[in-house]
């Protein structure tokens, strides 16, 4: 019998492989490499193998099977990987490919559903609320993305979306996305998408933890990107509550840093909610840069 689970983050820049101890999900062994994905798909794949052997050799066991993260999603209907913004991914069977090189099952998800899923099961969500039905988790960063966890468990959905909250359509005829539809949710609350507003209406380039001091020291265009902010976030927020009713929402990614969205985001929230009063808990993940990893491993628990 294995004593270890292993995961797999496969990240634009970096692979990452975490082995985690089953007897108390102690991880014995992080260890990265570069993915190097402009030099082609196989030579990804390589690399992936290259990672695993290398760590099978520093544990002194090779894995039974491995748990995958990654930046798009394995398509039912087709077999093959979408949405991928590593587009070297995209169109490839990489499970079957995977189990092939690697001799043993693999289990794959998006990465924000790993991230969901570790900060379910290992991080704040365990801590605050151990016996939460459902977690939804939230990556507010330069892209926003999203998942479901439901009793430990990843949701995937009929066509291998669920969660896709970043590309439900916030704001009518809004600023254009990659996805070809125009004011996703992605546009409007994700980093990019607050800078963007910022300077249109200020004509100065900010970063966003500038623009979020200068709106705490009154600077009227700041203020108003983050009054929009959480407008938009309580707007956006609620419709999830009113579907899925999760126990905790966690908010991770750079924009989940901006404390006011747990006081004021979430006062936005309860004017759109079915519910008269919001038991939901807003949290700031527990987990860092740890989770995506932690939850590819956790596929495979």
């Amino acid at each position: 019998m294995s004593n270890f689970y292993w995961g797999i983050d496969l990240g634009g820049t970096k692979i990452e492989c975490a082995v985690m101890q089953y007897a108390d999900d102690h991880c014995v062994l992080r260890k990265r490499l570069p993915t190097e994905g402009e030099q082609g798909y196989q030579h990804v794949l390589g690399q992936i193998k290259k990672l695993i052997d290398q760590c099978a050799e520093e544990v002194g066991e090779y894995p039974k099977s491995v748990g995958f993260g990654t930046p798009g999603t394995l398509d039912p209907a087709t077999g093959n990987m979408k949405n991928c913004n590593s587009t070297h991914l995209n169109g490839q069977p990489l499970d079957k490919d995977l189990q092939a090189l690697l001799g043993c099952p693999v289990k794959l998800a998006n990465d924000a559903n790993c991230f969901a899923l570790a900060e379910a099961t290992l991080g704040i969500a365990k801590q605050i609320k151990p016996d939460a039905e459902v977690v939804f988790g939230i990556i507010m960063g330069t892209g926003v993305g999203s998942g479901i966890v439901v009793n430990g468990k990843v949701l995937n959905g009929c066509h291998g979306i669920a969660g896709e909250w970043g590309h439900n359509v916030l704001e009518a005829n809004g600023a254009p996305c990659y996805c070809g539809k125009q004011g996703c949710v992605e546009t409007v609350l994700s980093g990019k998408g607050l800078e963007r507003y910022y300077r249109e209406h200020s004509d100065s380039n900010l970063s966003l933890p500038s623009i979020v001091s200068m709106a705490s020291q009154g600077d009227k265009f700041a203020k108003q990107t983050i009054d929009r902010m959480h407008s938009y976030f309580g707007l956006a927020v609620a419709s999830i509550i009113n579907v899925i009713d999760p126990d905790v929402i966690v908010v991770g990614g750079g924009v989940g840093n901006i404390d006011s969205l747990y006081s004021e985001g979430r006062d936005a929230i309860l004017p759109h909610l079915f519910n008269p009063t919001l038991n939901t808990v807003l949290a700031k993940p527990a987990l860092g840069d740890s989770a995506g990893v932690f939850g590819a491993a956790m596929l495979v628990k």
